[in-house]
């Protein structure tokens, strides 16, 4: 039997995961209008899990609650041109395009709607540069919710019309994400819906951490390790290092999160090396990284619609992880990115869309770093039909 509850990732004070709470109101209270958010909470489990578990047992809502809607489970490839191409012999794609609405964002859309169903809440609303739209759109419609929108009017035409097509109210901003961030909490505390912003929400990091445990699980199988018995058993289920795009980090907080549940379980004896990459003209957690402090008045510009954030607001969260990990941060420019998008497409068949594509571009770029026999992830985030002007922008780059 597992016990859940909220953890202030700050201070360390303990609450119950009611619709309610959000962040921790003690070191909310230290907010600034121009940093990440404070007193981010993340969900603590206590208990043992049984030998034959399943990503279910380590979240905090019942199965039963969950829209018939088959998230997750996403297939792990083996990219044989890739490997021949780059001397990694284990490297790995984890491809979360493959989820109903083509991003990784439906594990945190999916248990944010199953919290809303199992407390009896119609309505959600969220703000997104599209894949968080589209995503919490398409699973609200198996849930039978009613879900509303904030997005920037600069989004790329086909996630607006997913939310649209999925039967979401779409409010399009005169702005940018962050813009459509603030207006959605304010609508939120004016009409009384489930917020599902991310980072806001602990429940998004949280379904986020769900892509670690099936590399976990897929990865003992392919290694020949046991996913429910001991250390020495599961050690082959454990990544050397994972290649994560990031913006506001809240995927690098649901990595980091799922490894760390897995190693607090005792099926891991370490958690992996997590690259948080960054394109070059949104990198303010790699920034802080490197300088100690996140930058006030900084504007975000890159081809990379969904990790494209001024104030990444899991910013503080990540940070603590990539620094008790000995994480490493990666930039790349929007010309790798494109670059990279193209030659995935074209060695392993997987079209991705930008900001997922920069998983392959940081590891192009640190792979010499790297001991060649490394077991490598890359965590392909997105679909590269949402977003087909940066699709023919690289391509156009590539034949002037």
């Amino acid at each position: 039997m597992m016990d859940f509850f909220y953890r202030c990732s700050e201070c360390g004070k303990q609450f119950d995961i009611t619709p309610d709470r959000m962040v921790c109101p003690s070191c909310s209270g230290k907010q600034k209008s121009d940093e990440p958010l404070r007193g981010i909470l993340e969900v603590g489990i206590e208990g043992r899990l049984k030998k034959d578990w399943d990503t279910f047992d380590l979240l905090p809502v019942g199965k039963k609650y969950f829209p018939p809607i088959p998230v997750g489970n996403t297939p792990l490839w083996e990219p044989k041109n890739l490997r021949k191409e780059t001397g990694f012999e284990r490297l790995y794609i984890k491809d979360d395009s493959l989820n109903p609405t083509a991003s990784l964002k439906d594990r945190a859309s999916y248990l944010v709607a199953a919290f809303a169903l199992r407390e009896k809440i119609d309505d959600i609303t969220v703000a997104s540069t599209g894949n968080a739209a589209s995503s919490m759109a398409g699973v609200g419609a198996a849930g039978g919710l009613n879900i509303r929108i904030f997005i920037p009017a600069s989004a790329p035409e086909a996630k607006r019309v997913q939310a649209l097509q999925y039967g979401a109210e779409v409010t399009e901003v005169d702005g940018n994400y962050d813009m459509a961030y603030d207006l959605s909490l304010e609508y939120t505390k004016q009409h009384g819906s489930l917020s599902r912003n991310t980072a806001y929400n602990p429940l998004t990091i949280e379904g986020k951490k769900t892509a670690a445990l099936e590399i976990f699980r897929q990865l003992c199988k392919i290694v020949g390790g046991t996913v429910g018995k001991t250390v020495g058993k599961t050690a082959g289920g454990a990544p050397d290092y994972v290649f994560v795009p990031a913006g506001d980090g809240v995927i690098l907080g649901g990595m980091y999160k799922g490894f760390e549940d897995l190693l607090q379980m005792g099926l891991m004896d370490r958690v992996p090396t997590l690259y948080a990459v960054q394109a070059a003209g949104s990198n303010a957690i790699s920034y802080a990284f490197r300088e100690g402090s996140f930058r006030p008045d900084y504007s975000s510009n890159t081809v990379a619609d969904s990790i494209a954030v001024d104030i990444p607001r899991n910013g503080y969260h990540a940070l603590k992880y990539l620094k008790k990990y000995d994480g490493r941060c990666v930039e790349v420019t929007d010309s790798e990115i494109l670059s990279a998008q193209r030659r995935l497409a074209s060695t392993s068949g997987l079209f991705a869309e930008p900001a997922a594509s920069s998983a392959l571009a940081g590891f192009l770029k640190t792979k010499d770093e790297i001991p060649s026999d490394s077991k490598v992830v890359l965590l392909i985030t997105g679909n590269g039909l949402k977003d087909i002007g940066a699709a023919l922008r690289g391509l156009s780059e590539k034949n002037p």
